[in-house]
């Protein structure tokens, strides 16, 4: 004989058939049961009125702050046009675009979750971090070339960012169709002089700014002729430029994932729009949810001011780096680098031993002269001259 399945329902009409039996008393039926009387006196009320013994919703038959539809649907239309963009986000643009009883952030995640529009893994990665930048627009700027990617056209495609550390505002996304430095050049010139120059600029050490031996390129004296202090990371520490890695990651996630390119041309024409929201209608998280064109503004330092000849104070003690990119100092030579052919550095004597090499306003390198060896190769800007 099989086993009689027992449910609440079928357990709710034993109940009622044993009070209507009327052959123990109310109280023991109860008990027999595990309810309350108040929970009998329930049930026996619906069976004697007819209604079902089904459980009823609890859920408000009238719930006056449940999200209209038509708010409902702005939220998903809004997620829908831009799937990266979380509920705080979402929040701060609807209300930027004018409209009204914006539900809470809490509220946007149970629209999105109802409506199958998070995913839990993407949820789990979403953890805070601790955040430093720099205090003004321009400080620094983080520069880099996101991961290349392969076109329709069977070209490959090198991204070149470019970020101000302060606000996050995106000062170029240029699609490059490689890493040389003559491709480079042209293009951040023109970033130099829509937006004028920072006081120092972080890159990696790949091409086509460093050499990954911390030597001097075409790059860093570019820079230093421009007053600007060029930074390398560390090798194999991207997390150095996190701020433009993380930018990366936010291009990938709402333009790269969507849209395939057909050609350099094409690239461009989608990263242009995408980078005025960026900076102009994406909230961003680590700005409170400002957007970062409200943190930034042009530097005041002109490209057209600034690239001038190198020049030293008189009296300053110079040498000039040989054709073959050497100094000679205490009848010994030290290679230098090819890119300082035939400029004048300054001699800076910091010790009885150690002399500091200058070009403009920093320090690139220093020398211990009794060791015969060059000890560092760090950038600084000098203090200027105290008159």
């Amino acid at each position: 004989m099989p086993w009689k399945e027992r449910t609440a329902m079928s357990e709710r009409q034993r109940f009622v058939a044993e009070v209507l039996a009327q052959e123990h008393s109310f109280s023991a039926i109860c008990r027999s049961f595990g309810i309350s009387r108040k929970t009998g006196y329930k049930w026996m009320e619906r069976a004697r009125s007819g209604e079902s013994l089904e459980e009823h919703s609890r859920a408000p038959h009238h719930r006056p702050h449940k999200t209209p539809p038509e708010m409902e649907q702005l939220v998903l239309d809004l997620r829908d046009q831009h799937p990266a963009w979380g509920s705080r986000k979402l929040c701060r643009v609807l209300q930027n675009q004018g409209v009204e009883n914006v539900p809470c952030k809490s509220t946007v995640d149970n629209i999105l979750r109802r409506n199958s529009r998070i995913d839990p893994e993407a949820s789990e990665a979403a953890t805070p971090y601790r955040r430093f930048e720099y205090s003004h627009p321009n400080d620094l700027w983080q520069m880099d070339h996101k991961g290349d990617f392969e076109m329709l056209d069977g070209n490959r495609c090198f991204p070149l960012t470019i970020l101000d550390d302060h606000s996050r505002f995106s000062l170029c996304l240029e699609a490059c169709g490689d890493r040389t430095f003559e491709t480079f050049r042209p293009v951040f010139t023109r970033v130099l002089e829509e937006y004028g120059l920072p006081r120092a600029i972080l890159s990696d050490n790949g091409k086509p700014w460093g050499d990954n031996q911390g030597g001097i390129t075409q790059f860093d004296v570019w820079m230093m002729r421009l007053g600007i202090l060029p930074i390398h990371g560390r090798p194999l520490h991207p997390q150095t430029q996190g701020k433009d890695e993380r930018f990366h990651r936010t291009l990938n996630q709402e333009l790269l994932k969507h849209r395939p390119m057909e050609d350099l041309p094409d690239a461009q024409s989608a990263f242009s729009p995408w980078r005025e929201v960026y900076n102009f209608e994406r909230p961003h998280n680590a700005l409170h949810l400002d957007v970062p064109a409200a943190h930034y503004k042009p530097s005041k330092r002109i490209l057209a001011d600034a690239d001038l000849p190198v020049e030293y104070d008189s009296g300053a003690v110079l040498r000039k780096i040989n054709y073959k990119g050497y100094i000679s100092l205490m009848q010994h030579r030290y290679f230098i680098s090819d890119s300082l052919i035939g400029e004048y550095v300054k001699l800076n004597y910091i010790s009885e031993h150690v002399i500091g090499l200058q070009y403009g306003a920093f320090e690139f390198a220093q020398i211990d002269i009794e060791q015969r060896l060059i000890i560092s190769k760090k950038r600084r800007r000098m203090p200027p001259e105290k008159v």
